[in-house]
């Protein structure tokens, strides 16, 4: 900005005005940064609870199936309950 005040008046005004346009989007793309990297980090926390979900789920979903075997006698009493409800909906 020193080297600007040693211009002439009008070419002096039309370099500050852009200097200071300037900085205003610099500072708007700053913060437009600074507010994409919060959205990434969230996305990430996001998707690693995600994950553990439905590792949990899958698990799960082990556990009750194996329940479910042993207590309608093995897999074809499961396939039958399996499609007894898809008839239902």
């Amino acid at each position: 900005m020193g080297e600007i005040s040693t211009l002439p008046p009008t070419e002096r005004n039309k370099l500050e005005k852009l200097a200071d346009e300037t900085r205003q989007r610099h500072e708007r793309l700053r913060q437009t940064v600074s507010g994409l990297q919060e959205s990434l980090d969230y996305l990430r926390l996001s998707i690693k609870y995600l994950v553990f979900d439905l590792e949990a789920t899958r698990r799960e979903n082990g556990y009750l199936r194996k329940m479910l075997e042993e207590k309608t006698g093995g897999r074809s009493r499961l396939v039958e309950w399996i499609g007894a409800l898809r008839l239902s909906w």
